[in-house]
C-alpha cells in the first residue's frame, strides 16, 4: 500500500473522531391516512382523507411527544377555497408523500439534543382554517369540507392507540399557520392528555391584529371572513369568545387568546417576520402606490420613515407579550430582530453552526431550557439591525 493510499485510510479512520465528513442522511418520513376519518366527517377542503408523519422515538423519549402542525396560510372566501382544494393546501392527493425531519423534528442527538429520542409527528394541513372550521359548502358542481377541527380529532383518535395515550410528556408545536393552530388546540390536547405533561410551542404563529400603514385592520377584516366561512367560532375558545362576545372572530388572534390558554405556552417568532411585514402591516390593499415596494424587497431601500414603522411593528408585538413574559416557569419567548418566517423547522435556524443566537443562546437551546425548566427562558433581542446572526428572508442592511 503506498503512502498516498495510508494517508487516506488514516483520514477516513479518525473523521468520526475529529471532524463531520459528510452532511446528515435526510430523515424521510412516510405519510399515514386516517382511514378511519371519514366516520368522524373529516375531510380535507376537496373531499380527500386527512394525514400525519409519524416516526417513532425510543429509549428514553419512548413515551414523549411531539406533534407539529405544517403551516401555509389560510382562504377566507370561496374563491380561494375551491382553488386551494386542487393544490397540497387543501388535498393530501397533491401532497409529496414523504415529509423531510429536521430541526426539532430531527432524530440526531447532535441536531435536536433536547428532542431527538421523542415520537414527533407532522400534521398536514388541507383546510385553510389552521385546523379550526366545521362547516360545509355545497352548490350544484361543488363541494368544500372545512373540516380542519375534525382533522384535528381523528388524527388525535388515531394516535392514542399508537402510544399517545400513554404519553409522559408531550409538545404541541407549529409553524405559521400551523403556530396559530397551536394556540387554537393547545389546551384540547392538555385535555386528552390529562396525565402528561403538556406544553405548547408557536413558531412564526403570533399574528398582530394591527392596523396597516393606511390605518385599517385589513388582517381583522380577513379572519373574520374566513371565522364566518369556515365555521371556526363554535371551536374557538369559549373563556376568549364570552369575553369578546361583540367580536368573537378575535379570538383567532393569538394575542387575544393567549390569556385564556392554560398549559404552559412559548412563542419563537421573529420580531420583523416577513409575512406580517408583507401581509398585516404593509398589505397590498394598503400600498396601493407600491411606495413600500423597494422596502419589503430590501430593507437597504426602507427611508427613514418606513424604518420608524418597522420599529413601531416591533415594540407593539413586544407590548403584546408583555403580560406573558413575567412567569419564566410558564411563559416563554424567543423574539429574534430577524426579517424571517419559520425558525423550529429547518435545521439551520434551529441549531446549526451559524444559527440565530440572543445573547448566544439558540433557539433549541431556548426552547429546551423552557420546556426542562431550565434557566434563561425568555430572550429578546435588541432592534434591527443589531443581530448579525439572522438568517433573513429579504436583504437586509443599515439605511445610508
Amino acid at each position: 500500500m503506498n503512502i498516498i493510499a495510508v494517508t487516506i485510510l488514516a483520514i477516513l479512520l479518525n473523521c468520526g473522531s475529529f471532524c463531520i465528513c459528510a452532511p446528515p442522511q435526510r430523515l424521510l418520513v412516510k405519510m399515514t391516512m386516517v382511514t378511519n376519518a371519514p366516520a368522524l366527517g373529516a375531510f380535507c377542503l376537496d373531499g380527500s382523507l386527512p394525514a400525519y408523519h409519524l416516526h417513532r422515538g425510543f429509549g428514553a423519549g419512548a413515551r414523549n411527544w411531539i406533534l407539529q402542525f405544517e403551516g401555509g396560510g389560510w382562504c377566507n372566501d370561496l374563491k380561494s377555497c375551491l382553488e386551494r382544494a386542487n393544490t397540497r393546501r387543501g388535498s393530501t392527493k397533491y401532497m409529496n408523500k414523504l415529509a423531510t425531519f429536521s430541526g426539532i423534528l430531527s432524530n440526531d442527538a447532535k441536531l435536536n439534543p433536547d428532542f431527538y429520542n421523542w415520537n414527533r409527528v407532522k400534521l398536514r394541513y388541507c383546510d385553510g382554517a389552521s385546523f379550526g372550521g366545521d362547516a360545509m359548502f355545497k352548490d350544484g358542481s361543488s363541494v368544500l369540507y372545512f373540516r380542519g377541527q375534525k382533522i384535528w380529532e381523528a388524527i388525535i383518535q388515531d394516535l392514542l392507540p399508537k402510544g399517545l395515550g400513554q404519553a409522559r410528556q408531550a409538545l404541541l408545536s407549529g409553524c405559521s399557520a400551523g403556530g396559530l393552530s397551536s394556540f387554537l388546540h393547545c389546551d384540547d390536547l392538555a385535555k386528552v392528555l390529562p396525565n402528561a405533561g403538556v406544553k405548547c410551542l408557536s413558531d412564526a404563529g403570533f399574528f398582530l391584529d394591527e392596523k396597516d400603514v393606511s390605518l385599517k385592520y385589513a388582517m381583522r377584516s380577513f379572519y373574520a371572513k374566513l371565522v364566518a366561512l369556515q365555521g371556526v367560532e363554535k371551536n374557538l375558545n369559549k373563556k376568549c369568545t364570552n369575553f369578546f362576545s361583540k367580536n368573537p372572530e378575535l379570538c383567532f388572534f393569538p394575542q387575544h387568546a393567549l390569556k385564556f390558554i392554560t398549559p404552559p405556552f412559548f412563542i419563537l417568532n421573529a420580531a420583523y417576520d416577513t409575512f406580517q411585514f408583507k401581509h398585516i402591516l404593509v398589505p397590498p390593499s394598503a400600498d396601493m402606490r407600491g411606495l413600500w415596494k423597494r422596502c419589503k424587497n430590501n430593507t437597504a431601500q426602507c427611508n427613514e420613515k418606513q424604518i420608524d414603522t418597522l420599529q413601531g411593528f416591533r415594540q407593539h408585538m413586544l407590548s403584546a407579550l408583555g403580560s406573558f413574559s413575567k412567569n419564566f416557569n410558564q411563559w416563554g419567548m424567543y423574539i429574534n430582530s430577524c426579517f424571517a418566517h419559520c425558525q423550529s423547522e429547518s435545521q439551520d435556524t434551529w441549531l446549526a453552526g451559524d444559527s440565530p443566537r440572543i445573547h448566544d443562546v439558540t433557539i433549541a437551546k431556548a426552547v429546551g431550557n423552557w420546556y426542562f425548566n431550565r434557566n434563561g427562558t425568555n430572550e429578546i433581542d435588541c432592534p434591527f439591525p443589531c443581530d448579525a446572526t439572522c438568517h433573513n428572508l429579504i436583504p437586509t442592511a443599515l439605511v445610508p
